[in-house]
């Protein structure tokens, strides 16, 4: 029972008297109770105040003892129903029981005991065993699931206590923050406010204070704007909706749903209040900054910080800062920013010990690595649970002795393609000692590029090398040398203040791409994945696909004025890249601009560094810009507009006036400047860009807008700046170069004859650093999700508007009603994504097809649709007909339709006249839309027949162009899906051609039947159904007379002539005689006593027949054959290529008025025919498309029915309040729900 002990429910007026009760308990309004706490109405007044998503129920269950003021309530309901039910179980459970106690504070203590126990039953038994969260937050999310509707599937993250303000009004209540939507519920002086919003629906989130509103946090959907504030912990609520919102934009994005972290290790000690999810939710954020940071590989997960000091050699001090460890990395970050910054993998520890503490050192731990550097940590609290964990992370890390030092990777083991890498076990710190002998074989022998850069392989004698440019370069090396002496080499460098000085000065060429590998982190994914580049690359080969082919288009365009690029060992070191990437990940594939930079990694490092350098741009340090909508670099252009605005307000308005940011950003930003500059500049911006990630970019592309300002503000258009811009970036030069000049293919642009002003790469850099280095990391983030919001969701307009133009030109709906359809159509399946049972809807959408394809819907998805929208409601049958039109539009019969398809069908019902409203009432009782096995029952008929009549049936249903297929498919004995092979080949024939009604095929009997019944669903529920259902019933008999006399000119022979003969000349049956019905029921039943069995299975099967019923279906029964009017249950409907249930009913089931002792069925042989068969369809006859148009035009009521129009617009917002279904037991309406 649902019954609930709430002694803290405030009163409210009730909207109904209550019933008779025992002195101790009874049904009461809840107008006069008081509160235990004793303070009378004024607390409970307060309380509603205090708690306003307390709404009380308008019906209660009380007790109350006779000497007691205090109420207790026992259960409450939103229904006089529903609170009788519990009156009812308390009858017969608990009452009999009060008797037997003498005193009255027994009697409250057992039935305070009993409630207390049915609710933690009910709670023990509706929550999963495993669940980790706790009481209180279990009872919010019941509580949430009830108010809003939401299925079990929807899971609660946290809720909070805040305000709404409702124009200039507060409305305290209870923010409730689910996976997939933001909900709010208030209830405050009898006014009650509830709010439902998708998170895929929110386009801002912003936390501001202004005069107006108090410290809040502003939420933004295309439709409204909505204020919360008066949180608790308003930092901690905005955090968490940021989550949520950028889980529903990933959504969006590449069909990302959400999915809990299970192997979350469970806290210590309980949380009070917050719900595994939450955990999980704040696990990733630590995670995301965690790896970001440090540059780890993307499965890495934080297992915990703590404070500590690192002992740093080269300035002899205890820097203060956090270790973090992870399941293969201990780091550490100083508090100071450019302080110390330090990445030490496990894969590299051999020893870890606990040092003697001393009042100078306390705690302390030093770890030792392979390359003979020992890190000392201090002042480290709970050091010996800190040891543990490292040293079972350690035992988990692949190796062969427990000592460390010869340590083999278990990959290697397990790989064989990985073999040759073993014997140089163990692998080197530095990548630069593994370069020269770590040879990978392809699958054609041996290649250059496997070992090393193409730029050693293309290096050209220059002079430069021993001139004043190769000292400098070899005074960079020296520097670098001793930089590595003081600081370490390779993942367990001291990376400081001093590092990034060095970096902007530029890298030396030699160590270009070790240094690169280790700033990027695409070292660590290289040395833990052996013989995954080789293996990609042997799988990928001469395998063809679209990512393929325009790789191969691009292959030639990537530098082709390096040397290194105008021969085919550097365009097949590419290929190679290119689509061993491609493989990697098909999500990407190949974009343009990935070629351009992957040239460069690959003059620098041989193919499998290029390969994870990569991965990490594209995967990490990039995300989201090479896909084919580029999102990522659509981000970081708002977050350049944006900086622009602050750093540089008066350029920023011109700016945005000629339309330029948005030209030039794409291009700098995919390319990292290497299709816009001289290679030997560009290369230095790279050089930085691995080091500082995309901050640097974002700084640099400021400091050349800052540069060019004036000339910028006395543009007249976007030519001009374009011009200027591009005449800046040719000419950025690196005096300090030592390759060869490459002549920079980017249009040199010159003024007259004045010699362009060269600029420094070096100083540019510099200078970007002066002006605009205080950008920091975690702003960018910050900013990159509220750009992110914007950029997606402005794609999806986008989206909607090129589908809404698409379609718009064959479909009758307005662009407004189009617009609408597609929200509703994109909700759908968006809800399938994350509330059904399975996640197969996020595998139909494929990001690489037009916007028109890309949402697609099933059968059960269009179901719901059909029934909240369709003009046709046929009740029970509604389903039916949902299925028929889905097969209908399905012409690809993949099962799914995409948004042109759905529109087509209904704009079908809801435009055109009559004729063509018919015309696809039509089409939806022939096949495809008749499905053959849309019923199970019909096939039970088939013992019934011979063979030759089931032929006959179903040669009689095809169009006459496919006579002469189905003859062919009867001589070569071929089954009856060839019938709907031709069928279906027709069909895509005729498509091109406009569709007349005379292309139509004919109808059978059977399929008349289905239409009749169709019909007579419509009706049911129309305010002059009785006028409908009089004209259909005259229009089905005409019809019915039409198809027999039809018979007659059809070159078919019929089985009995004088069969025929009887039946045409029989007269109709007036619809007067309806009433006697049951007489001649029972006069049929008489002469069919063969077929009773069935007839009673048809009869019991609809025990609710109306009068109306039996007299629309006697009225259409004129020649015998009633039978096809009978309404059989919506299982029972077969199409024309199989037997028919139909064709079983006897007459004993017809339910018609007028059946003599001489009336023949079609289709039996007299009365043995009947008796050895049962009554059967008359497999001759047919009708026209033409034939229903003309009776139906002879019925005003049915003309008008079909000419009605109908207000899609409101069905839809009709459809959008009724998305959730409401707790059925709860009696209150949303007043409006958005989302």
């Amino acid at each position: 029972q649902s019954a609930a002990l709430t002694p803290d429910c405030p009163p409210r007026a009730v909207q109904g008297g209550g019933t008779g009760r025992r002195p101790d308990m009874g049904l009461e309004p809840a107008t006069s109770a008081l509160r235990r706490h004793g303070g009378g109405l004024l607390v409970g007044t307060l309380d509603v105040v205090l708690d306003s998503s307390a709404r009380v129920a308008p019906y209660r269950i009380l007790h109350q003892t006779q000497d007691s003021q205090v109420y207790w309530a026992v259960a409450c309901g939103s229904s006089r129903k529903e609170i009788t039910k519990h009156w009812e179980w308390l009858e017969n459970n608990l009452l009999q029981t009060l008797s037997i106690f003498d005193n009255e504070e027994d009697i409250t203590t057992f039935v305070k005991g009993k409630i207390h126990g049915i609710i933690a039953e009910e709670n023990k038994n509706e929550q999963p065993q495993s669940e980790e969260d706790p009481g209180k937050f279990k009872e919010a999310e019941l509580k949430m699931r009830k108010q809003f509707g939401m299925p079990e599937v929807e899971k609660l993250v946290n809720y909070y206590s805040c305000s709404y303000w409702k124009g200039r009004v507060p409305r305290q209540g209870w923010l409730y923050l689910t996976v997939n939507h933001l909900c709010f519920y208030s209830f405050l002086l009898g006014k009650e406010v509830t709010l439902v919003i998708q998170w895929v629906d929110v386009t801002q989130l912003e936390k501001n204070a202004t005069l107006l509103f108090p410290e809040c946090i502003k939420v933004s959907t295309r439709d409204s704007e909505l204020y919360f504030s008066m949180f608790l912990n308003i930092n901690e609520t905005f955090k968490l909706m940021e989550q949520l919102a950028n889980i529903a934009m990933r959504q969006l994005l590449d069909n990302e749903s959400f999915l809990q972290d299970k192997s979350l290790p469970k806290p210590r000690r309980p949380l009070k209040n917050i719900s595994a999810l939450k955990r999980d939710l704040d696990a990733r954020a630590k995670n995301e900054c965690y790896r970001a940071t440090f540059r780890l590989p993307k499965d890495e997960c934080l297992d915990g910080h703590t404070d500590c000091t690192l002992w740093t050699p080269f300035n002899k001090m205890h820097i203060p800062g956090q270790m973090f460890v992870s399941n293969n990395y201990i780091c550490f970050a100083s508090r100071a920013e450019e302080a110390c910054h330090l990445i030490i993998p496990l894969r590299e520890v051999t020893i870890v010990e606990k040092a003697d503490s001393s009042s100078v050192l306390p705690s302390p731990l030093s770890i030792s690595t392979k390359s003979k550097m020992t890190f000392f940590f201090a002042n480290l609290k709970d050091r010996d649970f800190l040891v543990q964990r490292i040293s079972d992370f350690l035992q988990r890390t692949p190796s062969k002795k427990p000592c460390g030092i010869d340590r083999e990777w278990k990959w290697n083991m397990a790989d064989p393609s990985s073999e040759v890498l073993r014997k140089y076990s163990p692998l080197a710190v530095s990548p630069t000692s593994a370069l020269s002998h770590r040879p990978v074989s392809f699958c054609a022998g041996q290649v250059p590029t496997a070992s090393q850069g193409l730029l050693k392989l293309f290096r050209r004698n220059s002079e430069e090398l021993s001139g004043p440019k190769g000292a400098k370069e070899k005074m960079k090396e020296e520097s670098w040398n001793i930089h590595f002496f003081e600081y370490g080499r390779g993942m367990c460098m001291y990376r400081t203040a001093k590092t990034r000085e060095l970096v902007q000065k530029g890298i030396p060429e030699n160590l270009r791409g070790e240094l690169w590998l280790l700033f990027s982190g695409a070292w660590n994914e290289m040395v833990t994945h052996p013989g995954y580049y080789a293996n990609l690359v042997e799988k990928s080969m001469g395998r063809y696909n679209l990512a393929t082919e325009e790789i191969e288009r691009d292959l030639h365009r990537s530098m082709p004025e390096h040397p290194a690029f105008q021969n085919e060992l550097g365009i097949a070191a590419l290929r190679r890249v290119l689509t061993a990437y491609a493989f990697r990940n098909p999500t990407i594939g190949y974009c343009q601009a990935m070629n351009i930079v992957t040239s460069v990694l690959l003059l620098y490092c041989n193919e499998e560094e290029a390969f994870w350098l990569l991965v990490a741009l594209c995967e990490r340090m990039l995300p989201d810009y090479y896909n084919t909508r580029v999102v990522g670099a659509l981000v970081d252009q708002g977050i350049f507009e944006e900086l622009t605005r602050e750093y540089l307000p008066q350029l920023s308005e011109k700016m945005q006036d000629l339309g330029v940011i948005s030209t030039i950003s794409l291009s700098w930003f995919l390319t990292l400047f290497l299709s816009v500059m001289p290679f030997e500049s560009a290369v230095v911006i790279v050089d930085c860009f691995f080091y500082e990630g995309i901050k640097f970019i974002l700084q640099v592309s400021l400091a050349i807008l800052d540069a060019n300002m004036e000339k910028l503000l006395q543009c007249c258009d976007e030519g001009e700046a374009m011009t200027i811009l591009g005449r800046y970036l040719d000419n950025v030069v690196n005096r300090q170069s030592v390759s060869p000049p490459i002549p920079h293919l980017h249009a040199l642009l010159t003024s007259g004859d004045d010699p362009p002003l060269e600029i420094d790469i070096f100083e540019l850099i510099k200078t970007s650093y002066e002006k605009f280095g205080n950008l920091k990391a975690d702003d960018i983030e910050q900013m990159r999700f509220k750009q992110r919001l914007k950029v997606i969701q402005s794609l999806e307009d986008t989206a909607k508007k090129s589908v809404v133009r698409a379609v718009s030109g064959d479909i009758g709906f307005s662009m407004e009603e189009l617009e609408e359809l597609y929200v509703v159509f994109k909700a759908k399946y968006l809800m399938s994504c994350y509330w059904g049972n399975n996640r197969a809807a996020a595998a139909r959408r494929d990001q690489s097809l037009p916007y028109l394809e890309q949402y697609r819907i099933d059968m059960e998805q269009f179901k719901e649709l059909f029934i909240s929208l369709t003009p046709w409601a046929c009740g029970a049958h509604t389903p039916v007909l949902a299925g028929r039109l889905f097969r209908l539009l399905d012409e690809n019969r993949d099962s799914l339709i995409n948004f042109k398809e759905f529109v087509t069908g209904m704009s079908g019902m809801y435009h055109g006249d009559l004729t063509e409203k018919l015309k696809v009432l039509y089409k939806l009782h022939l096949p495809p839309a008749l499905n053959p096995e849309e019923t199970e029952s019909a096939l039970e008929a088939t013992s019934y027949f011979t063979e030759d009549v089931t032929t006959e049936g179903n040669a009689t249903l095809l169009p006459l162009p496919l006579m002469a297929c189905s003859c062919l498919a009867e001589e070569k004995g071929t089954s009856p899906q060839d019938y709907r092979y031709y069928l279906r080949m027709w069909a895509k024939e005729k498509e091109n051609k406009k569709e007349t009604i005379k292309d139509l095929p004919k109808m059978s009997q059977e399929q008349f039947i289905e239409l009749c019944k169709t019909l007579y669903n419509m009706f049911s529920e129309d305010p002059v159904e009785q006028e409908l259902y009089h004209a259909i019933a005259t229009v089905a008999s005409l019809l019915l007379r039409i198809g027999e006399v039809g018979k007659k000119f059809s070159n078919r022979p019929t089985r009995k002539s004088e069969d025929c003969k009887a039946n045409n000349t029989q007269d109709p049956v007036s619809e007067e005689e309806s009433p006697t019905s049951e007489q001649s029921q029972n006069s049929a039943v008489e002469q069919q006593p063969q077929a009773d069995h069935e007839d009673k299975t048809s009869v019991d099967a609809q025990p609710g027949k109306t009068q109306q019923e039996n007299q629309t279906l006697g009225d259409g029964s004129g020649e015998g054959q009633g039978s096809p009017l009978q309404l059989l249950s919506d299982d029972e409907t077969k199409d024309d290529m199989s037997m028919s249930s139909y064709s079983m009913v006897s007459t004993g089931s017809l339910q018609c008025e007028d059946i003599a002792d001489d009336t023949v069925l079609v289709g039996c042989e007299g009365s043995s025919a009947a008796a050895r068969y049962g009554s059967t369809i008359d497999t001759d006859w047919s009708i026209s498309f033409e034939q229903i148009l003309a009776s139906m035009l002879t019925e005003t009521a049915l003309v008008n029915y079909f000419e009605k129009k109908v207000n899609i617009l409101q069905k839809i917002k009709d459809q959008k309040k009724v998305e959730r279904q409401f707790s059925s037991s709860s009696d209150y309406e949303l007043s409006s729900v958005s989302g």
